[in-house]
């Protein structure tokens, strides 16, 4: 036989190191994809927890209103709520701010909020108006 003839014409069975490394790396592209996907959903998560959580807190003072029968609350009850607000580690929010603006029979309750993956400046914010009607006997 030559030195440089064909060698058989079997087929060749199992995979080459190129093919392995291919694979490896779409394997690799796929993980790092899915990771991203996952740290995606766990941000949406925290995101929609703090918006409740917003919406609850706004919920409680207007209830405070209701059970008073005005929109008008002693300074002391507002502190303690924005105090609530402003409080992460027990019902408040990251940088939480709670204002009341009180204009005739309407109270406008604004929850507003920075998450620590938002850029500084940036916030969200919950406004809701509570109207309680004077009723004149």
């Amino acid at each position: 036989m030559r030195a440089g003839a064909v060698r058989s014409s079997l087929p060749r069975h199992g995979l080459s190191l190129i093919e392995v490394l291919i694979v490896m790396v779409l394997f690799a592209f796929g993980l790092l994809g899915l990771v991203g996907l996952q740290a995606r959903a766990v941000q949406s998560s925290a995101g929609i927890e703090d918006a409740q959580r917003a919406v609850m807190l706004a919920n409680d003072l207007a209830g405070a209103m209701w059970g008073a029968n005005s929109v008008i609350l002693n300074e002391a009850a507002i502190t303690a709520w924005q105090a609530e607000v402003a409080n992460p580690l027990d019902r408040g929010l990251p940088e939480g701010v709670g204002t009341v603006v009180v204009n005739a029979d309407v109270a406008r309750i604004t929850v507003s909020w920075r998450p620590p993956h938002l850029a500084s400046g940036n916030s969200y914010r919950y406004v809701t108006e509570v109207v309680i009607p004077q009723v004149i006997p």
